[in-house]
């Protein structure tokens, strides 16, 4: 199954976290989502919609690019077992290079 955003969206794959479990002194396990990390996400972009530049201007993103997103935007999908991420454009916070 593929994916296809619409209008100015794109679609990003989560990149794999390679995060630590933090432990506290006493042996207690804190699991990521309760970390006080608000670091925004990475992602490769896997598909665009087709309105995602201003009028006159070039795309800003491309499918496999590697972007930075805010924790909080989009909406989360699951397909065949992968997680995405829907994204208007302005949400994409930059390309990494």
């Amino acid at each position: 199954m593929s994916i296809k955003p619409l209008n100015n969206k794109v679609a990003v794959q989560y990149l794999k976290d390679e995060k630590e479990e933090k432990t506290t002194e006493g042996g207690i396990v804190i699991p990521d989502s309760a970390q006080k990390d608000e670091k925004p996400q990475q992602g490769k972009i896997v598909a665009v919609g087709d309105n995602i530049a201003e009028e006159g201007q070039d795309d800003p993103v491309a499918v496999g690019d590697l972007v930075v997103f805010d924790k909080y935007a989009g909406t989360k999908v699951e397909i065949d077992e992968e997680e995405y991420i829907i994204l208007e454009i302005k949400d994409v916070l930059a390309v990494i290079n």
